[in-house]
């Protein structure tokens, strides 16, 4: 969401944020220093990928390449993990580690995790408030000379807002349980030599800590909204 304000409650963010820069910081060095270490058994993010799903007894969910860098992801609506190219072909830890994580997104599915199950089912509705929010926000601060017919649009976006700090907050259970599964399958199935597995741990909880910076930054946002719109009632 962007900065709107600038006044004394701006200061409660400025953590979160601190947090989310370090975050993408992280993960993107982690990523980077385990995408050059090949892993001694020599499969490839996808291989792997289709491996975890069939032993979990998933076979109708395919494991696709997109071009896109960075946008690896399990899609509930379609059944389909899509990996980024690099991840899709290389037999690095970062790309079996990422391939796992979204393997364990899938095995969810099938099992109706519900987490996964409320967070796609809210889905919609986020992606429909999230883009009204800041609107609705901004229009009723500049329009508060007209009194409470202005504070129904600071409400609404406030709700509405709310809406995306839900939607973050039960991501994390969700990415969390995610990186869990992943490194058990890797670890029991053996695709992993021991030290292996120590650079796919650091992958993950890398990569978990930018939901959680979200999911702060978020929060604290939605904080600052409710007190700057508490002042001008």
């Amino acid at each position: 969401m962007p900065i709107l304000f600038f006044d004394f409650t701006f200061i409660l963010i400025i953590p979160a944020m601190i947090l989310a820069f370090w975050a993408q910081a992280s993960v993107h060095r982690n990523m980077a220093r385990f995408s050059k270490v090949a892993v001694r058994k020599g499969q490839t993010g996808a291989q792997v990928a289709q491996a975890l799903l069939e032993k979990a007894g998933i076979y109708d969910v395919p494991v696709e390449m997109i071009n896109a860098n960075g946008g690896d992801h399990y899609d509930p609506r379609c059944r389909t993990i899509r990996l980024s190219a690099h991840n899709f072909q290389s037999s690095s830890v970062t790309a079996v580690a990422v391939a796992a994580h979204e393997a364990g997104h899938a095995i969810q599915h099938s099992e109706s995790y519900v987490p996964l199950a409320f967070r796609s089912g809210i889905f919609p509705v986020v992606r429909f408030t999230s883009f009204l929010a800041v609107p609705l926000i901004f229009l009723g601060f500049l329009l508060a000379t007209m009194g409470e017919f202005s504070a129904i649009f600071i409400d609404i976006g406030i709700i509405f807002f709310t809406f995306t700090v839900v939607f973050h907050l039960i991501t994390l259970p969700v990415e969390f349980n995610a990186s869990r599964r992943a490194m058990e399958l890797l670890e029991v199935g053996r695709y992993l030599d021991d030290d292996e597995l120590g650079g796919a741990k650091k992958v993950l909880r890398a990569a978990a800590m930018t939901y959680v910076a979200a999911a702060a930054v978020s929060v604290m946002q939605l904080l600052r909204l409710l007190l700057i719109s508490g002042r001008r009632r």
